[in-house]
């Protein structure tokens, strides 16, 4: 029977995709304790002490834009799985109002979700107009895997999405290896078919709201990609040819990942981070410790090698260990003393140097939280405006209690 006519609904687990066309099914093993995912794997890479630091159930950072991405991808998901059964094949105008639904419904979502986390920025409404615009241009590169992407989303039949639809064989599904070790999140996985509605493989599509590449995928991206095929070619042993693309939905543009299996690396790295009480050794430099990190409250290496490196306290934006000694509520006003590491076991040292600092939004709301809760000791505080001569603590920054993990003492875990 040709593809483009089957009867084949999308699948949520691509353990089913095998069983649909006779293939050898996944036969899963119940989910290991300790799991690899190519975030993961990237952020071990980056940083041991990192990547320990981000399985330790510290308090979560949201986002706007992670969140503005995922009401992206779970609004292009939701419109391939809507039910368009007694729909005329031939009505249009139908496509931009229904997508918008979608995509206020999951804002909302992410909002709810957003503002109930404590560790977060302001939530940015301005960003809605970005959100439709993204949503548009992975519709965009929906339309184009059915040969159809200048096509006015007016103008879209129910009759054209269903045959999108009939090539859609996995929704956000979750990928994992036979032993459970190996894992990714995949966003879409399509038939490729010839003219004639004939399979010729599969293509496995990772959405992406962020910056697309110039030239060619981040090697970080390719490795992700790369990654969801050789797991889904070894639970399927007699699947088609698969590729595998990045969808940037910012320029409605598809990158293809290239290259040899992962899967030996990839065990490598799951042996590498075995789940340990001791903090891991951490790798300093400019891409760990000198950029961005969401643990550096709870760990002393990224102050060390600022003070090492001479980079301590500078630039436009600096995180910093400080102590509060005076604060104006009303105003937010306060006296800010620096503090520098007396080694590497990241206590503070006060070094005399006071000077001033405004809170405000978020920065404000983040440090009266911490004096209700009688908070006393150095703060840390994350990306702090600098460049004004008083200090900005503003929305965008992070006010923790300054907390370092020492290396070699043991740390459990919350059990949630």
């Amino acid at each position: 029977m040709p593809f483009n006519t089957s009867p084949f609904g999308h699948q949520t687990f691509i353990t089913q995709v095998a069983t649909m066309w006779g293939m050898e099914a996944n036969t899963a093993q119940a989910p290991r304790a300790h799991t690899l995912s190519p975030s993961a794997w990237n952020r071990y890479e980056t940083c041991p002490r990192m990547y320990w630091l981000s399985r330790q159930r510290l308090p979560r950072k949201a986002g706007m834009a992670a969140s503005l991405g995922t009401a992206v991808h779970a609004s292009i998901e939701d419109l391939l799985n809507m039910d368009l059964s007694g729909r005329d094949g031939s009505d249009t105008g139908w496509l931009p109002l229904t997508a918008e639904g979608f995509l206020k419904t999951r804002w909302d979502e992410e909002k709810a979700v957003f503002m109930a986390t404590p560790r977060r920025p302001d939530w940015k409404d301005t960003k809605w107009s970005e959100a439709k615009k993204q949503q548009r241009g992975g519709i965009v590169l929906l339309l184009d895997h059915i040969g159809a992407k200048h096509l006015g989303h007016e103008q879209v039949t129910v009759a054209l999405w269903r045959h999108l639809q009939s090539l859609t064989i996995a929704v956000e599904g979750e990928l994992v290896t036979s032993d459970g070790r190996l894992m990714g999140r995949l966003d879409l996985l399509f038939a490729d078919v010839d003219d004639s509605g004939e399979l010729t493989g599969w293509l496995v599509a990772d959405l992406k709201t962020g910056n697309a590449p110039t030239e060619v995928l981040k090697p970080e991206v390719n490795r992700q990609l790369r990654m969801y095929r050789d797991i889904l070619l070894a639970n399927n042993p007699a699947a088609p040819p698969v590729r595998t693309e990045g969808w940037y939905t910012k320029t409605a543009t598809k990158w293809s990942a290239e290259g040899g299996s992962v899967l030996e690396d990839a065990y490598a790295a799951w042996d590498a981070t075995q789940p340990t009480t001791l903090p891991m050794d951490p790798t300093p430099g400019p891409n760990s410790c000198g950029g961005f990190c969401d643990w550096k409250a709870w760990c002393p290496h990224w102050w060390t090698w600022r003070q090492e490196s001479g980079t301590l306290h500078k630039g436009d934006f600096c995180d910093a260990v400080v102590l509060l000694h005076r604060y104006e509520p009303t105003s937010g006003a306060a006296v800010l003393e620096l503090c520098e590491p007396l080694d590497s076991s990241g206590r503070a040292i006060p070094t005399g140097h006071q000077l001033s600092a405004r809170f405000d939004g978020r920065g404000k709301e983040a440090l009266e939280a911490l004096q209700g809760e009688g908070h006393q000791g150095p703060l840390f505080l994350g990306s702090v405006m600098t460049g004004r001569g008083s200090w900005r603590v503003g929305p965008w920054c992070d006010v923790l209690p300054w907390a370092p993990f020492p290396d070699g003492e043991h740390y459990e875990r919350p059990s949630s």
